[in-house]
């Protein structure tokens, strides 16, 4: 069996350009968060047609965000897909020299930025409806921080270094875990 690896360290245009799609960024997601799951779930998940989730999966698996898992397959109709890598990472000061990859990314962080405030609408959509003890948890802020562009990387150096302790700690199989949405951003003001 396949395992996924750690990051991909993203830098093309035509694969940023590709994942910026609305739907391959929720089967990307929901295969990271779910494991492996075959074409028919995942169309049931995301509400899609089996040829265009089996379309956009096709799209992935060409830049190297999924692969096939065909081990998992009961039959040879059946067909299985992972997540190739747990995460995404983009070095944003790479992307400033080349105007390609700077458009890119902007258009992938912005459909990302899109997914992100679906996700919230949707956790406020339901919240009334959760258990006390998981509304306790709920964090939302924000600060206006006065740092150097140094701090600002150590910043974001002890954020990753934050998510990975706790994406370490995570365990689906415990019966009293659920699913956590941890959303971070730190930048500087532009004004």
């Amino acid at each position: 069996m396949t395992e996924e690896e750690p990051i991909l360290r993203l830098s093309d245009p035509r694969a940023m350009r590709a994942l910026a799609h609305p739907t391959r960024l929720r089967l990307l997601g929901e295969l990271r968060l779910r494991g492996p799951q075959t074409v028919g779930t995942l169309s049931e998940i995301v509400d899609e047609a089996v040829g265009s989730v089996s379309y956009h999966l096709g799209k992935l698996a060409e830049h190297g965000f999924v692969r096939e898992a065909p081990e998992l397959a009961r039959n040879r109709r059946e067909r299985w897909w992972r997540a190739a890598h747990a995460r995404t990472n983009l070095e944003l000061v790479e992307m400033l020299a080349d105007p390609e990859r700077k458009a890119a990314s902007d258009l992938l962080r912005r459909a990302v930025l899109d997914r992100y405030v679906e996700r919230l609408r949707s956790y406020l959509d339901a919240e009334a409806t959760l258990d006390p003890e998981w509304v306790r948890g709920t964090a939302n802020s924000d600060s206006w921080l006065h740092l150097t562009s140094e701090e600002l990387v150590e910043l974001r150096a002890d954020l990753e270094a934050l998510a990975a302790r706790w994406h370490a700690r995570s365990d689906a199989d415990r019966p009293d875990a659920r699913t956590v949405t941890l959303i971070y951003h730190a930048f500087r003001d532009p004004r």
